[in-house]
């Protein structure tokens, strides 16, 4: 039993020795962060719509019309050559409706750039509607993101999506006077605000990444001091991103779990970035968290934040995996002492203990038999850990 935890284990951590990442696309960022990345925003106009001379006048040439739409350049950083392949691709794509009001769309693309294929991410952000304006109603605009590839943009589907619903306020200026003031920077930044965040926070902290990685599985708060803001967001969003609140548990029983952390005294975890390396105090960690740690610093030396994901989704799964074992190991050690050995076994194996009781602990609290025995796998581990020390 322990021989295939440990290699499933090691299957999940391996992730950057596997086909999938292991191939050209880890080539490309082994030398530098930033790959070559690219954005395009285009006028979505419905055939209803009485308004489109303006844009479409002006730029004709940069105009493709269909019976029911047309679709205007806006701004592009593609190279000249590549941007009207782009158009008629998300054209055909609308054509289809393919192209759902605010749901982004992955898929790969041909273009005339050095990368040839590329993962394009695209967005349809439709106006809002008003009994003022009803010829607005089918009207907005296409936003497109290409860089890395269709799987490792799916990795960010929701930070890009929510990069792009960040723009919906600058997008009602008439005729987006502030294109080149606002939606252009913003646009521009996105590789850098969407996918670079975790690369930059295991950057930060280099192998004290089990400190934030068991801060997060246990809903420790942390606090960092003496940074910009933008390091304060990368923490954050990196906490979040690591954190199974949501996943591991049905809604209910996630409140219930975090009802319970924060009723115990946890220290905040905190990150002084006063110096660099910064210092983290009230640190705490597990054998779990630290076997990870390799594997994210081999991927922030690649400089591959895609791969940085993946990783940190593996993690995740395998923490879910076990604690699923540890629930079905405790409904049989209410019936069976060999079960509650073969429990104690497995907490002693996955390095993960502390975590795990603590969630199987607010799952089970309306159950005494659940409870008394996970006080004796608490009560088990703490007798171990005092063996070792």
């Amino acid at each position: 039993m322990f021989t295939s935890q440990t290699s499933s284990f090691q299957d999940s951590i391996d992730v950057e020795e596997r086909d999938d990442f292991d191939s050209e696309e880890i080539a490309g960022y082994s030398q530098k962060i930033q790959l070559n990345c690219y954005y395009t925003i285009y006028l979505y106009q419905g055939t209803r719509s009485e308004a489109s001379g303006a844009w479409n006048q002006r730029r004709a040439d940069s105009t493709t019309s269909q019976d029911d739409f047309s679709l205007t350049l806006i701004d592009s950083s593609l190279p000249s050559e590549a941007e009207p392949e782009l158009r008629t691709y998300i054209s055909r794509r609308l054509s289809k409706g393919a192209l759902l009001g605010g749901m982004g769309n992955i898929a790969t693309v041909e273009l005339s750039i050095p990368e040839q294929a590329v993962g394009c991410y695209c967005c349809l952000l439709e106006q809002e509607r008003s009994p003022e304006q009803p010829d607005a109603d089918g009207n907005g605009y296409v936003i497109c993101f290409m860089g890395g590839s269709e799987k490792g943009l799916n990795l960010f589907r929701l930070e890009l999506d929510k990069y792009v619903q960040g723009l919906h306020s600058s997008l009602q200026t008439p005729e987006l006077q502030n294109l080149e003031t606002e939606v252009r920077p913003y646009l521009s930044q996105w590789y850098e605000e969407s996918v670079m965040h975790i690369y930059r926070v295991v950057q930060l902290v280099q192998s004290n990444i089990s400190f934030l990685l068991h801060a997060a599985l246990n809903h420790t708060h942390v606090e960092v001091n003496n940074s910009d803001e933008r390091t304060k967001a990368d923490v954050s969003r990196f906490i979040k991103a690591a954190s199974l609140q949501g996943l591991s548990q049905q809604d209910t029983t996630t409140a219930s779990l975090c009802k319970a952390i924060s009723e115990d005294t946890h220290s905040d975890l905190i990150i002084d970035c006063s110096t660099s390396p910064p210092i983290l105090s009230n640190t705490v960690s597990n054998r779990f968290c630290e076997d990870w740690i390799q594997a994210f610093l081999n991927a922030a030396e690649r400089c591959n934040p895609f791969l940085l994901r993946q990783i940190l989704e593996n993690f995740k799964l395998k923490a879910i995996q076990d604690m699923n074992s540890l629930k079905r190991f405790v409904r049989q050690a209410e019936m069976s002492h060999y079960a509650l050995f073969r429990c104690c076994q497995f907490l002693q194996g996955c390095g993960n203990g502390d975590v795990l009781l603590q969630n199987a602990r607010a799952e089970h609290s309306d159950l005494p038999e659940a409870c008394s025995i996970i006080s004796v796998l608490e009560e088990f581990l703490k007798e171990h850990a005092q063996a070792q020390a």
